[in-house]
Parts: C-alpha cells; structure tokens; sequence
C-alpha cells in the first residue's frame, strides 16, 4: 500500500480495489495544477498495478472536489493565459484522462458533498459513478464565463438529454437523486455511505473476467471520447479564457471568497 500524498492525491490498494483520494480537503479538493497532475499520476500508478482490477475515485472531507481552484488557475495574467491556451496550466489538464489508459480497467466514482465543475465532469467520465442523496451537482463553467461543451458531450452521451441542456444553460445546483433519476450516475446512497456502496459495486465489477471488462470500458471510453474529440476545437474557436467577461467572473468569485461571512465552495 502506498500512502504518500504527491500533489494532494494519495493512492491505495485494498485487495484487487485500487482507492484514489483526492486530498486537498482545506480547499473542498478544488483542483490546482499540483493536484492535477498527482490525479493523473495517481491514475497512472493504477494503471501498472497489476494486482488492482477496479479503482475508486473519492475525496476527503466534506467535498469530492468543488472543481477548479480560482484563485491559481483563473487568476492568471492574460500573457500566460494566451500562452497556455487555456486556465490549465502546461501538463497539469483534467480533462480526458481516462483515455490515455493502456490497461482499460475500470473507475467506479464515489461523490459526497460538492461536486462542481472540473469535479463534475472527473464523476461524469468515470465509468460508473456512485453519488450521495445529497451531494449538490453544478456546472459552473458558464456562469464563470467558460465553455460548457465538455458536459454537452458527457451527459448527453449518458442519455440525459434536455435536462443535460438545463443545468448547463443556467448553471444551477442539482442533487445527486436528480442525476440518478437522469441516469447521469449510477447509483444513489445515502448520506455518508456513497463509498461503502462504491467499493459494493467495485467488488460486483470484479467479479467478473477482467479481460472481458476491460474490453466494456475500452468500447465505452471509444465512444465516450467521440463526443468529447470536438471540444478543443470548439475552446479554440472561442477563446473565452481571454474576455473580460471571464476575467470579471474570476475576480468576482475572489471577492466573495474573502469577504468574512464566506464559505467555501
């Protein structure tokens, strides 16, 4: 068992299930670009693991990850905003991770408490997702000022249609109840209990011949990129991480944060 925290990702293994733990829990797992890359790395790690056949993604704390931290990734200066193409900084993307898998094993997502934005969409492209009753669901990414194509592509892939369109459009909060209705997740637990049902699920999926499974996820992630390849063509086109919009929405976020009566999230 390994349990060092390299960028704010601690990686485990109990039996055949791998645990993968996001770690950053004074900062509701908000993704900064340390935290980005012990992700991959972490998913890298099970990957090679030849003694793990499932893995389950969770966070610490009181969030799985309240997505993107603004204050590093948003709050960058135009210059290198232009030069890295993106708030993402250069190796540190969540996006599509999954897909540069060689082994094809299965990720089984265990969310709780918030799930907003890039953490959202990390839940979205695990290949089964477990979410608390009352986990609170949101994608941020318009009412930031940023693309929302990524969760066109995710929840739509899923089936989900025009409440997909709903939530992107006006960016409002949505229970982890209303995303198993939706068939976005797989299956509900309640409050405190979403990794006891993950690791149930785990060990159903590991019952099975891994060879065949991982040929189900190789043949779902084919598919699930397919909808996705388009995104950075589209980000391109529209590059909104440079608009004063965008700029405005970050600077508006920290001023909230900072204000005494403040929460996170």
């Amino acid at each position: 068992m390994n349990d060092e925290v390299a960028g704010h990702v601690r990686y485990e293994r109990e039996g055949r299930i791998a645990h993968i733990v996001l770690d950053r829990p004074n900062k509701l797992n908000a993704f900064n670009d340390a935290q980005a890359i012990g992700l991959r790395n972490a998913l890298d790690e099970f990957d090679g693991d030849e003694e793990a056949d499932v893995a389950i993604v969770s966070g610490m704390g009181r969030a799985f990850s309240s997505g993107a931290d603004v204050a590093e990734r948003h709050m960058r200066s135009q210059e290198e905003l232009r030069r890295l193409g993106s708030p993402e900084g250069r190796g540190a993307s969540g996006h599509g991770l999954l897909y540069k898998q060689v082994s094809w094993k299965p990720i089984v997502g265990a969310v709780h408490g918030y799930a907003l934005g890039l953490g959202l969409a990390l839940a979205l492209e695990c290949d089964l997702t477990v979410v608390a009753r009352d986990a609170k669901l949101q994608v941020t990414e318009i009412p930031r000022g940023l693309w929302g194509t990524r969760f066109v592509a995710l929840m739509h892939q899923r089936g989900a249609g025009v409440f997909a369109d709903e939530v992107i459009l006006t960016g409002r909060i949505f229970s982890g109840e209303e995303a198993v209705d939706r068939g976005i997740f797989a299956r509900l637990a309640d409050p405190g209990e979403h990794l006891t049902e993950a690791v149930r699920l785990a060990e159903e999926i590991a019952a099975n011949p891994p060879l065949a499974v991982r040929a189900a996820v190789r043949a779902r992630r084919w598919y699930m990129q397919k909808y996705e390849q388009d995104d950075p063509l589209i980000r391109a086109a529209f590059p909104l991480h440079l608009t004063k919009e965008f700029q405005q929405r970050a600077e508006a976020f920290i001023d909230r944060k900072n204000r005494p009566s403040a929460t996170e999230a």
